[in-house]
């Protein structure tokens, strides 16, 4: 699995300054003016900070924006890296700040300069989740691991601040990794054992196989994974940091590819569906990072694994499969198979748990991407302060969450003149009538969140904390609500 940056924390040295090796990072606020780390830097590049400070380039930076000057007269380092930064900034630039620190940082190690700035662990932050690269696949990796020192005035304060950034940022790689990885390296019984190795921290985790399944009543999660040789797997995880109360519940939809099943997809981009299994990605992302962290609240998680594809066995359209719950539904398309998954897991983690709160995790509809693009999740909840406390902490994290709606009205389009519904409502309001659908395994009374990450799961482009491909999206978040909601 890809390593976080190394990171320690050690007191202000101003004769460091001239020795470090690899890239300085320093401070210089909007009005420019240098720390005292930072007039150190400016004397021995024999005033190269202050004409920066000076210059019209720098008045065209935005705050947490950074610049790098390559190969400091005066200094071992290969660079001096500055960021526009005053001493007491806001969260989202002191990241933005690390974010941009990181991608100008070469091979070698990277000495942050941070003084008394005032979010220094917000800094690193952005610096370690930014810094990824995944090599498992290459025949000759590049090492990418980063050594970083952070030098701070009170580092007996920065440092356990760092702690629980480190243990997060884990959960994100973790959630990465497992987005990223192709769908023959991450089977369906890979995944588990990926998941079950989370008891060396502290985790609880059962896996359930096909026959389990069947005796339990999942059929419609067994009917994705019917044509596929990949046994279908339910594994739950359990956190149990708090008292007696009620866990809080993370379901996760996990095809590990989806073909579309009959209702074959097309060629072209067949092969991004590696990443169908982001909802169950980021439930054992955030399982990961509440163990790491020891959070002090009971916390399940449960995921789905399947594979979604067409063969004599596979599940036809017009078939009608009953579910755990004891609905029956008629698949109309075998590519809307992701609700399937979770309608039976969902029933079964209200059924086993009564947990306090359910949100689940999905890679559900393409309908989404075309309703918020890329920048935004969809949010599907019956319970309004759930989707505004939700939305509150992904903002907080700067991952982009907008809440959709869910009305009656939509019911019409799933019902089934056959069954009790049908798994596809046509195109019209693709996203939300997947979300009535799913709404219908939730109890009266249970809060819920549909979360539909399809858009913003994996990207074509690079984002603020992350390169193009998978994000970890909705690790911070959920790990904020959770610390917010519960632990608070």
């Amino acid at each position: 699995m890809t390593p976080l940056a190394n990171v320690s924390t050690v007191a202000v040295d101003l004769n460091q300054l001239a020795d470090a090796t690899g890239t300085v990072a320093v401070f210089v606020d909007e009005n420019g003016h240098l720390d005292q780390l930072a007039r150190r830097v400016n004397r021995l590049t024999k005033g190269a900070l202050e004409r920066l400070a000076d210059s019209d380039a720098f008045n065209d930076m935005g705050v947490g924006d950074v610049t790098r000057m390559r190969f400091p007269t005066g200094m071992a380092a290969d660079a001096v890296v500055v960021a526009k930064l005053s001493r007491k900034c806001s969260i989202e630039d002191a990241r933005k700040a690390g974010a941009g620190i990181a991608k100008n940082t070469g091979k070698g190690a990277l000495l942050i300069a941070a003084g008394n700035l005032h979010r220094p662990e917000d800094v690193v932050e952005g610096v370690v989740l930014r810094n990824y690269s995944y090599q498992d696949q290459k025949s000759e990796p590049k090492p990418n691991t980063l050594d970083v020192t952070v030098m701070a005035s009170k580092p007996d304060v920065v440092e356990p601040a760092i702690a629980p950034k480190l243990a997060v940022a884990e959960g994100v790689f973790f959630t990465r990794d497992l987005v990223t990885m192709p769908a023959n390296v991450l089977t369906t019984t890979s995944f588990a054992e990926h998941l079950i190795a989370l008891q060396d921290l502290g985790v609880e985790v059962e896996v359930f196989d096909e026959d389990q399944l069947e005796e339990m009543g999942m059929r419609t999660l067994l009917s994705v994974g019917h044509g596929s040789a990949s046994p279908s797997k339910v594994v739950v995880m359990q956190w149990n940091g708090g008292a007696e109360e009620a866990p809080f519940a993370l379901v996760g939809k996990g095809v590990v590819f989806d073909t579309g099943g009959i209702s074959l997809k097309p060629a072209g981009g067949m092969e991004d569906m590696t990443m169908d299994m982001g909802g169950a990605g980021v439930v054992a992302g955030v399982m990961k990072a509440l163990a790491l962290r020891k959070a002090k609240t009971n916390v399940v998680g449960l995921v789905g694994l399947v594979e979604n594809m067409p063969s004599d066995r596979a599940t036809r359209p017009g078939d009608v499969v009953k579910s755990m719950k004891g609905d029956t539904v008629e698949i109309i398309n075998t590519d809307a198979e992701g609700r399937l998954v979770l309608a039976d897991v969902l029933w079964y983690a209200q059924e086993r748990f009564n947990p306090s709160g359910v949100i689940n995790l999905a890679t559900l509809t393409g309908a989404i991407i075309i309703g918020l693009g890329h920048e935004m999740a969809g949010v599907f909840s019956n319970d309004d302060t759930l989707s505004k406390d939700f939305i509150k902490a992904a903002t907080a994290e700067g991952e982009g969450a907008w809440r959709m709606p869910l009305a009656p009205a939509y019911d019409k389009q799933i019902n089934s003149a056959i069954a009790d519904m049908k798994n596809v409502g046509g195109r019209a309001a693709g996203s939300i009538t997947a979300g009535q659908f799913l709404q219908r395994f939730i109890k009266d009374g249970m809060p819920w969140a549909h979360l539909d990450i399809a858009g913003v799961a994996s990207v074509k482009a690079e984002t603020a904390f992350a390169p193009k491909g998978a994000t970890g999206w909705g690790v911070r978040a959920l790990n904020r609500y959770i610390a917010d909601t519960y632990e608070g």
